[in-house]
């Protein structure tokens, strides 16, 4: 009696076991925060990509008006200061590798900019969840974006381009600092989608596999199946 107790329950924990691998793959990678470098040659390296490489990138993105882009969606007024749409999604990127650079080694200045980064983007998000500045702006004269949201998102407006991006970005930065700041920004554009995207709305094959893989990391940070 007493074994077929222990056997009914160690069925019941596979079976729990094997519900938990079916939610995702079987093998993953291991996350970034359980890593921890202390050699001579990758260490100094992205010691320097912290104190040089990363804050060089965030002058030449204010120097090039890819912030000002943000700014002037905050404002709704403006023309796009860059060459193209999808260049939101720099800005994403750079957070993205600043947020890695922060478990590596906290940089209290590094980690305040980010944050006022991420509020101006915030400010810039239109009330549905909707982000993308060229558009928000009231720039609707560049080929690419067509005059209704998603309109071109087939051919090149990266409007899902630059939320992969961003996706990608909110979900390091969670995981290296804990805050939900830039999640709860992502969050909410990705329970826009849900409005727009999916049986009997929209459907589009977007240019780059970039939307997708975002979406999987914001399901396995909120749990979200939608």
């Amino acid at each position: 009696m007493k074994r077929s107790i222990i056997t009914i329950i160690f069925s019941f924990v596979s079976l729990l076991s094997l519900a938990q691998f079916q939610k995702d793959y079987p093998y993953s990678g291991v996350p970034f925060t359980k890593v921890k470098l202390n050699d001579n040659f990758w260490l100094p390296k992205l010691e320097i990509n912290r104190t040089v490489t990363i804050p060089w990138s965030f002058q030449k993105s204010k120097e090039t008006g890819r912030i000002k882009n943000f700014e002037q969606a905050v404002a709704h007024k403006g023309k796009l200061c860059t060459t193209y749409p999808f260049d939101d999604s720099d800005i994403y990127k750079i957070i993205e590798g600043a947020a890695y650079s922060l478990h590596v080694r906290y940089d209290a200045k590094l980690d305040t900019y980010i944050d006022s980064l991420i509020t101006l983007i915030g400010k810039a998000q239109e009330p549905d969840g909707y982000l993308y500045t060229t558009r928000t702006m009231g720039d609707t004269t560049h080929p690419w974006i067509g005059k209704e949201r998603y309109e071109k998102e087939h051919e090149l407006s990266h409007e899902l381009y630059n939320m992969g991006h961003f996706y990608e970005a909110a979900s390091a930065h969670y995981l290296a600092t804990g805050k939900k700041n830039m999640l709860n920004i992502a969050t909410k554009n990705a329970d826009h989608l849900l409005t727009v995207f999916g049986p009997g709305k929209k459907a589009v094959a977007p240019g780059h596999q970039v939307i997708e893989i975002g979406l999987v990391k914001l399901y396995r940070i909120t749990g979200k199946k939608e």
